[in-house]
């Protein structure tokens, strides 16, 4: 009989991430979100930018690779 403590799995690495801070254009959000999802870059929040409410600053995140 084995004890299951022998055979265990390597620890995963952790993964490492790269991000990117996009200016969106009020009118256009969907689209710019879109087109930079489909490059594999996910959402992680959405800020007013230096200028006011009126311009806001997404930051996106993505596993590097």
């Amino acid at each position: 009989m084995t004890a299951s403590s022998d055979h265990v799995p390597a620890a995963a690495s952790p993964t490492t991430w790269e991000y990117v801070t996009v200016p969106l254009i009020t009118h256009a959000t969907k689209q710019i979100l879109d087109q930079w999802g489909a490059d594999g870059w996910e959402l992680v929040q959405v800020v007013p930018g230096p200028s006011g409410t009126e311009n806001l600053v997404a930051y996106l995140k993505r596993p590097r690779g």
